[in-house]
């Protein structure tokens, strides 16, 4: 198992401070910075940790962030951890998108689509996708079609799938004829689709051969 980088990513140090060593857990309300370190610290050396709190009232959000010394140890927290804080490697601090996590649990309540903007509030990496015109045109469903001009290994494929909460099933096809890559995806809900699609589209796998991934019709209401 290892972690891929993007090309669009600085150097190596940059990538590992920023985007391999810190993760994203949801926790009880009541813990402490002390609680949430005693918790993870057996999964690594903790440089810190901390808690997102409302600016109002001080009160926790129920969201932290631990930070590694190391990739190893979050990638250890990550899949060695109890499933119930939800853990996922946080987004860069310099990057925009690190708004998902700290707006996402300000109330339990589903919001309306508003301007540019789409937040979904049921697990905190799918929030506040910004939507270009191509976006808003989409017919948004759970299942999407992957295209590729290489084959798929079943195996393979739906290990990279599975990293997005919710993959429900992978079903991996081949053209006899031209022996390029088709598979469908299914999660249980439009958010996991959503954030799969995001993150995959346009990702190489292998390197040097890009995924199409794309909304497929699955009958299910797009509101949601």
């Amino acid at each position: 198992v290892f972690i891929a980088q993007s090309r669009a990513s600085g150097s190596h140090r940059d990538v590992e401070d920023e985007e391999l060593t810190r993760i994203f857990v949801m926790i009880p309300k009541s813990y402490t910075e002390e609680d949430l370190r005693e918790k993870f610290k057996m999964y690594g050396d903790i440089e810190y940790c901390s808690i997102i709190k409302n600016k109002t009232t001080g009160e926790s959000k129920g969201l932290g962030y631990v930070r590694y010394l190391k990739p190893s140890q979050a990638a250890r927290a990550i899949e060695e951890c109890d499933r119930s804080y939800r853990a996922i490697l946080a987004e860069p601090k310099n990057k925009t998108s690190e708004s998902f996590e700290q707006d996402c649990y300000s109330n339990n309540t589903r919001q309306e689509p508003r301007g540019n903007t789409l937040s979904f509030c049921g697990q905190p990496e799918f929030c506040s996708f910004e939507k270009n015109e191509t976006r808003i045109q989409e017919s948004i469903s759970k299942r999407l079609s992957v295209v590729s001009r290489l084959p798929f290994i079943q195996e393979q494929l739906f290990a990279l799938f599975d990293l997005v909460p919710g993959l429900e099933y992978c079903d991996v096809q081949r053209d006899p004829h031209t022996n390029s890559g088709y598979a469908v995806i299914q999660y249980s809900t439009a958010a996991s689709a959503i954030y799969a699609k995001y993150k995959l589209h346009g990702f190489e796998y292998p390197p040097g051969n890009r995924l199409t991934v794309i909304f497929l019709e699955d009958g299910s209401d797009s509101s949601e």
